[in-house]
């Protein structure tokens, strides 16, 4: 009778453990397949998007870098420091998006915005701020189109949910920067003004 109960006990055992691991199966599976499901419908469009995303993030951080070191006004400066702390935040939410769509997240930023930043390191005082401020108008308002767009017609449930998010900050961050633009009477030049001037 002992023989046969201990027998019994360790019959549930087994199956009980069997059931775990067919389980833990199956959960791994599950994840596995939600993953590759959101990676196979991310479009070539929504993962181009993610990438530049990231470009741009890193880029809004090493600016803002610049404006707390190199700004003369308190108000760039902060605005700077918000740029870091926010855009590192969506940055890390970002590279997520990018994991799961099978996109490799980049290291470098663009080599636009990398001339961006060799022509601001090279201003100083007042004339660092307003410049800094132009391109922080121009670039949030580039920014908050390309999110609007991927949001209301990208194909990755996951992606079209990250810029809905991210253009709710990105819109918030163009409206502290404009109202920063009228206090320091910053004027928008013309694109081609300002290709012409950083050519010099």
């Amino acid at each position: 009778m002992k023989l046969n109960m201990k027998s019994r006990t360790m019959q549930r055992v087994l199956l009980a453990s069997c059931s775990i691991l067919m389980v833990a199966a199956t959960t791994t599976g599950l994840t596995q397949t939600g993953l590759a499901q959101a990676g196979g419908q991310a479009s070539a469009a929504d993962k181009q998007f993610v990438k530049e995303a990231l470009m741009g993030g890193m880029a809004e951080v090493q600016l803002g870098q610049l404006a707390t070191q190199k700004g003369s006004s308190d108000d760039v400066k902060q605005f700077g420091q918000k740029m870091i702390e926010d855009h590192t935040k969506l940055g890390d939410q970002m590279k997520e998006v990018a994991s799961q769509i099978g996109v490799t997240a980049p290291t470098t930023v663009s080599p636009k915005d990398q001339a961006t930043m060799t022509r601001l390191q090279g201003l100083s005082g007042d004339e660092f701020d307003k410049a800094y401020i132009r391109v922080m108008v121009r670039g949030h308002e580039k920014d908050l189109q390309a999110f609007k767009t991927e949001a209301s017609s990208g194909t990755s449930p996951v992606v079209k949910n990250a810029a809905s998010q991210g253009s709710q900050v990105v819109s918030a961050h163009l409206d502290m920067i404009k109202q920063m633009a009228q206090t320091h009477n910053v004027t928008m030049r013309a694109k081609s003004e300002m290709t012409e001037k950083s050519s010099q």
